[in-house]
């Protein structure tokens, strides 16, 4: 349970998970919402919008140590939500990537220890699993920062991770394209109709963050289960709730390094999860460096787990994308006729 006296930081807290984890809280008991991040137009946007004396704004970036080592003093909780995700701009600023996503992790984590802060929960991403590009990549390494970091953690500190899919209707994803391709009259652009995505509301993910925060140990990666859809399924469902069923659907191929389905849990995560209904949780490995002890003997569970992808889970029909994106805020204003904005 929370208190007046617990402090929260939300580093990255300008986004719109930030935003979205920041309302969660803000009618709770808790004391002070610290919001991390570089970006002063969109603290002073929320600093107006929520007008809360529980709300406190701290400039920084997670590269400076100094910034984040100083934000986190006297904090009890901390997310870390702080990341370079848009997969072209991190292809062609790899190193841009490291810096924030990989040593901007070490940096929040390493302040969180100095700090005593006592409980740190890290997002991360599908595209950490089986990466092939360098935002995932960075996502991958950051995790094992994460657990590396949670196993010197001691008694005062947990350290621990989630992993989630797209955001529905979140900025920059596909949902908002094909409903401007749809307003504009324009074709509904379709990389490969059989290509699936697992689709995750904001909510979700906030639900998964705090199942984390309130369950997790050192070293735990979370990912909560979900169904998936095909991207031909998501397209005629956005048609017949913008009331153009018969409107274009262009197949355009898949594009370099795009994924046909995403990947939540590899088979070696599978094999050592932890089905929690809702949730799995995966355990971290705990080996030491006396490698021999493993090598000698295999493990045959290994051998007959499967990956957990868009591809194998519940696949949503027509009728169950359509039910699912109407509970969106974007879609629902939209269906009202009024103006609406994506997630950030």
């Amino acid at each position: 349970m929370l208190s007046a006296q617990d402090k929260l930081l939300i580093v990255g807290g300008t986004g719109s998970f930030g935003n979205a984890v920041l309302r969660r809280f803000l009618d709770s008991d808790i004391g002070e919402i610290r919001i991390f991040s570089r970006d002063e137009k969109k603290q002073d946007d929320m600093r107006k919008r929520y007008a809360s004396d529980k709300l406190k704004f701290y400039i920084g970036d997670v590269r400076d140590y100094q910034s984040i080592l100083n934000a986190s003093r006297g904090v009890d909780y901390i997310y870390h939500a702080a990341a370079l995700k848009q997969v072209p701009s991190c292809e062609f600023h790899p190193m841009e990537a490291v810096k924030t996503n990989v040593l901007g992790t070490e940096n929040v984590l390493e302040a969180a220890l100095v700090n005593k802060v006592r409980r740190v929960v890290c997002l991360s991403t599908d595209k950490a699993v089986y990466p092939i590009n360098a935002m995932g990549i960075s996502k991958a390494l950051m995790e094992k920062v994460m657990v590396a970091k949670s196993r010197h953690a001691g008694q005062d500190t947990v350290i621990c991770g989630t992993r989630y899919g797209n955001v529905m209707a979140s900025r920059g994803s596909v949902i908002p394209l094909f409903v401007d391709q749809i307003r504009a009259d324009t074709p509904i652009t379709i990389t490969d109709p059989t290509m699936t995505r697992f689709m995750m509301t904001l909510d979700d993910a906030v639900d998964l963050v705090l199942y984390a925060f309130e369950h997790g140990r050192n070293g735990d990666i979370f990912v909560q289960k979900a169904p998936a859809a095909t991207i031909e399924t998501l397209a005629l469902a956005l048609r017949d709730i913008l009331g153009k069923p018969a409107h274009e659907i262009k197949l355009i191929g898949t594009r370099h390094g795009e994924k046909l389905y995403e990947t939540l849990l590899s088979r070696e995560e599978m094999a050592a999860a932890e089905d929690l209904g809702r949730y799995f949780r995966i355990p971290p490995d705990l080996r030491d460096l006396n490698y021999g002890k493993y090598v000698e003997n295999g493990e045959t569970k290994i051998s007959i787990s499967q990956d957990y992808h868009s591809h194998n889970t519940t696949r949503l029909d027509l009728a169950e994308m359509k039910n699912l994106l109407q509970r969106l805020k974007f879609v629902s204003a939209l269906q009202r006729g009024e103006h609406a904005q994506p997630e950030e």
